[in-house]
């Protein structure tokens, strides 16, 4: 934890994070969450390269324009893991799972 003064008036506490936001706010499985939101990021990246319209992108992900946007605006907790990776493939993306040993 750090304390930083504020325009010379007021303390502020900085603390450094975990690497994982969503474990620094207590998340519950913070890891899934991570995973989801790089999912969502890609997802917003390859319709954003594709200049996909959101009636196409709906069109393609087999969704309707509300969950669209709450796909987009990163409503993580009403998409599956495996839902995501389904909407990736679907932009032709492929989506490789690493596994990797806990340090």
């Amino acid at each position: 934890m750090y304390k930083i003064n504020k325009l010379m008036t007021e303390e502020i506490e900085v603390y450094t994070g975990c690497g994982n936001v969503f474990a620094d706010l207590g998340f519950e499985n913070p890891d899934e969450m991570l995973a989801k939101a790089e999912l969502v990021r890609q997802i917003s990246l390859t319709i954003e390269q594709r200049n996909l319209k959101p009636e196409n992108t709906t069109k393609l992900l087999g969704i309707n324009q509300a969950e669209l946007s709450d796909l987009l605006e990163g409503n993580l907790m009403l998409f599956s893991t495996e839902t995501l990776i389904r909407f990736l493939n679907k932009l032709g993306q492929d989506v490789e799972i690493t596994v990797k040993k806990n340090h």
